[in-house]
């Protein structure tokens, strides 16, 4: 399953990697520090999943997020970050997100999901 990550912190994307490098069948296909290559990257590349912060340079996960759905609905699409309010949780559940954590609280939910989109291939 391909999986793109972006987050602009270099110690949350190298943790990340070393999740996915856990689950056999997960084929890491990108790493990205702002929203603007993590948008090219996703239409280039045609992930399954997107774990995505909700702040970076460029465009926000929240921009990426509704700019890809205008083009693709199957894209799963996680949200992980510090900012885990209600309010920045309602406003990614409707900019489409599929799943919100926090990178305090909720990281390791994140390897769970990707297990659970494992078990469905």
């Amino acid at each position: 399953m391909k999986i793109v990550i972006a987050d602009d912190s270099d110690l949350i994307r190298e943790r990340l990697q070393q999740m996915l490098r856990q689950h056999d069948k997960v084929e890491l296909v990108g790493a990205f520090k702002n929203g603007t290559e993590t948008l090219e990257a996703l239409r280039a590349l045609k992930p399954k999943l997107a774990i995505v912060d909700i702040k970076m340079p460029g465009l926000s996960g929240l921009q990426v997020l509704k700019e890809i759905r205008k083009e693709d609905k199957t894209l799963k699409f996680i949200i992980l970050t510090f900012y885990s309010t209600d309010y920045h949780r309602q406003l990614a559940i409707e900019a489409g997100a599929d799943y919100f954590f926090s990178k305090g609280d909720d990281f390791e939910k994140v390897s769970q999901v990707v297990s659970e989109m494992l078990n469905c291939f």
